[in-house]
C-alpha cells in the first residue's frame, strides 16, 4: 500500500481504503478519475493499538471517529491516486506518533517576588495619576 511504517505495528491489514472523486487539482481529469483516498481504521477495536494511546487518541481526537469507532483520515492532495493513499497512511502515522509519548503535565509556577514588587509599584503609581486628574479638593 504505502513506505509510509505505521507505528505499534499496526498492520495494513487493519486499514481500509476507498477512492473517490477529486475536487483537488488536475483540471477535466478530476471529473472522469477517482484521486480522493480515504482511509478508514477501527481505532476503537484495534488490538494492536496499546490501551493507553488509544485513551489519548479518544481524548484528542474523539471527535474524529464515527459512531463505529473508526478513524477516517483523507487526501486530495495531488493527482495521483497512490500518492494520495501514501499521505493519507503518513497523516494516520504522524498522528499516531503524536500521541505515542504522554504530554508533559504543566505544574503552574508563581511570579517572583521581585515582579510582585514591580507591579504593585507600577499600580500605585497608576493610582496616583489618576487622583491627580480629579478637581482639587477643598484641603489643599
Amino acid at each position: 500500500m504505502a513506505e509510509t511504517r505505521l507505528p505499534f505495528g499496526i498492520p495494513e491489514s487493519e486499514l481500509r481504503l476507498s477512492f473517490s472523486r477529486s475536487s483537488g487539482p488536475g483540471g477535466q481529469n478530476v471529473n472522469k478519475t477517482a484521486t480522493k483516498a480515504t482511509l478508514h481504521w477501527d481505532a476503537l477495536h484495534s488490538p494492536s493499538l496499546p490501551p493507553d494511546v488509544r485513551a489519548r487518541l479518544l481524548a484528542a481526537h474523539g471527535s474524529r471517529l464515527t459512531r463505529a469507532g473508526e478513524l477516517v483520515v483523507q487526501s486530495q492532495r495531488t493527482r495521483d491516486q497512490a500518492r494520495n493513499a501514501a499521505d493519507c497512511v503518513g497523516k494516520l502515522a504522524a498522528l499516531l506518533r503524536s500521541l505515542a509519548r504522554p504530554r508533559r503535565v504543566r505544574r503552574p509556577s508563581r511570579p517572583g517576588r521581585a515582579a510582585v514588587e514591580r507591579r504593585l509599584s507600577e499600580k500605585r503609581h497608576r493610582a496616583q495619576a489618576k487622583r491627580e486628574r480629579g478637581a482639587p479638593r477643598r484641603d489643599d
